[in-house]
């Protein structure tokens, strides 16, 4: 199947043959479904949060906090490109669409407003003005959206990428630290590191803080070869094979290299101006709290077990009860020794708690009870595409979504990092329809992040206000007034 060049090509990339060949084994035998039991909802495995017990957890954070490593992972990689098609469109066929109205209507209510006027020849019609942020100066159509300025101040206009800064000193921060990790593409990476250079040194005097900022790229060790139609690997023009990056679930190889005890992801375009940002800086503190109660007694339990002082009764109550690992009937007649080597597993591997929002119609995955291939029954984060056309109801009967907001435990409870890799559920991946030069293609895309690629961690889900969740899908939500100065 693979000649010469195509065996360096493979090999530049990290990659063996064996592992492109199952690839392309996976473009012909597709991925199962996800196995779900039934959607998540407050009362049955998304807790929702009085004020007695959002000040416990933000306390047990605010003491922990003193010593733990602490960091905060920033998927940022992504192209502005989508949160511009339609100004894309409008340039491309010269028609008006409803996206293109209300950013000229409400030109001048944009944080890159007065950039974008500098720009401009006086008199600029429509067209200029939207070729001048998708094409002028601000370049705004091929940057990442974290280089784009969403919120204005007195002071000036701030990026996503300094918006994280900010949130960032008012959670993350041990001993007067605070590290922020950014993944990046390649191309925009020193594009970034100026921004740093610019933003560190006025966060740092404004908020008294040090900050440990970095970046790292997607590997390609992480691609995945493109085939045809007929799942024969896709070719360039010039031969070649071609190999595309799988997916944000690529990025748990970069998560899996941050040395923190915990970490905190939100994606770049998830942030609010500084006036509404105080439900979204105690979320994050009581999400870590409820984290941290987990592990602790998780911990608790486990040097019970290596020192023979366990009630086995007991671990499995705390494994059914706060863990929300529904066991199987069969594990309470197992011998003692095999039920503690199967509760072991459960509770010795990676933690993660995740705010839940209710549904108020924005796309996104869902929480939901899943079955394991262990027999056990588990909360998981499933995206539309992993659920089966019989289980569709159940996606739309969904309460909550997924706004990716996560707090993670990587270490074990003698303090060691788990290798995230390896829980990572393969059969979770899916595969889309491309095309490239007008010729179609198909694309496999590795588990997702915080679903497939987080398919074997303990997963506890909390319930967190809808103005923590603030994204910016296209241009025009920056008109929000999630987005906008306070009056």
């Amino acid at each position: 199947m693979f000649n010469e060049q195509d065996l360096r090509q493979i090999s530049d990339h990290g990659l063996t043959v064996e592992k492109v060949e199952k690839q392309i084994a996976d473009f012909v035998s597709g991925f199962p479904s996800l196995n779900v039991k039934s959607a998540a909802s407050v009362g049955d495995g998304i807790v929702k949060m009085c004020d007695a017990e959002t000040f416990k957890y933000r306390e047990i954070y605010a003491s922990a906090s003193k010593t733990a490593k602490v960091a905060k992972f920033v998927p940022a990689s992504g192209a502005a490109t989508r949160m511009f098609k339609d100004l894309f469109a409008y340039l491309s066929d010269g028609v008006e669409n409803t996206v293109v109205e209300k950013t000229l209507a409400n030109k001048e209510k944009f944080a890159f407003a007065e950039k974008l006027n500098g720009s401009l020849k006086e008199g600029a019609d429509g067209r200029a003005v939207i070729s001048g942020i998708i094409d002028g100066e601000l370049g705004y159509g091929s940057k990442p959206k974290g280089m784009i300025l969403f919120h204005s101040y007195p002071d000036g206009a701030r990026t996503a990428f300094e918006e994280h800064l900010c949130e960032g000193a008012a959670y993350a921060s041990c001993n007067g630290e605070v590290k922020i990790h950014f993944t990046v593409s390649p191309e925009h990476i020193n594009g970034f590191k100026v921004l740093a250079d610019e933003d560190v040194a006025r966060c740092s005097k404004k908020y008294g803080v040090k900050y440990d900022i970095s970046f790292s790229v997607q590997k390609s060790s992480t691609d995945t070869i493109a085939v045809d139609n007929d799942n024969k690997p896709f070719r360039n023009d010039d031969g070649t094979l071609l190999f595309r990056p799988a997916g944000h679930g690529a990025l748990i190889e970069n998560l899996n290299e941050i040395d923190a005890d915990l970490i905190f992801i939100k994606n770049i375009d998830n942030v609010t101006t500084d006036a509404l940002r105080e439900e979204t800086i105690l979320y994050k503190k009581v999400l870590a709290g409820v984290l941290l109660e987990a592990m602790g007694q998780a911990r608790c339990h486990l040097l019970k077990m290596d020192n023979g002082e366990a009630d086995l009764h007991e671990v499995m109550s705390f494994v059914e009860n706060k863990l929300c690992v529904q066991l199987p009937a069969n594990w309470s007649v197992l011998p003692e020794k095999e039920l503690a080597e199967r509760l072991r597993g459960v509770l010795n591997r990676p933690f993660r708690v995740c705010g839940m929002v209710k549904n108020e119609g924005e796309p996104g995955g869902g929480p939901f009870w899943a079955y394991n291939t262990d027999g056990t029954v588990s909360l998981q984060i499933a995206e539309s595409s992993q659920i089966g056309a019989e289980d569709k109801e159940l996606m739309k009967a969904s309460t909550h979504f997924n706004p990716v907001d996560l707090v993670c435990g990587v270490k074990n409870y003698k303090g060691e990092k788990f290798d995230l890799r390896e829980y990572v559920d393969p059969e979770t991946g899916f595969i889309s329809s491309k095309s490239k030069s007008g010729r179609e293609l198909k694309a496999l895309e590795l588990p997702g992040l915080w679903n497939g690629a987080m398919s074997k961690w303990n997963t506890l889900f909390v319930e967190v206000p809808v103005s923590t969740f603030t994204p910016v899908k296209v241009v025009t939500d920056l008109l929000r007034p999630q987005h906008q100065p306070t009056k």
